[in-house]
């Protein structure tokens, strides 16, 4: 399932500086049970706003990952709160069958 939110920088801050603490926090986030990755893509012709995608092996992976992740983790994100606007997108379930182009991960 992917986990689908937007993140918008505050004047005076940057999604680059978002994106440094992203880096941090997701290292952790992936060594949780079902974790499958996550990405961050620049708004085109919006330099400030972000579309953050976490993809888990299931909703009940995603659910459960806060018990097993280190406080360091939710410190990263409370840390980023008085700089950046988060609006949560939704949760979508994977695709059964999806084709990408050869050797892309």
């Amino acid at each position: 399932m992917h986990y689908l939110f937007e993140v918008t920088a505050k004047p005076g801050y940057t999604i680059e500086q978002y994106a440094e603490a992203w880096v941090r926090a997701s290292k952790m986030i992936q060594q949780a049970p079902g974790a499958q990755g996550t990405r961050l893509h620049r708004k085109i012709g919006d330099e400030c706003t972000a579309l953050a995608i976490a993809t888990w092996e299931s909703k009940a992976a995603r659910d459960a990952s806060p018990a097993s992740l280190p406080g360091a983790v939710q410190e990263i994100i409370e840390s980023q709160a008085p700089f950046v606007d988060i609006r949560f997108i939704g949760e979508f379930e994977a695709p059964e069958w999806e084709v990408l182009p050869p050797d892309w991960q």
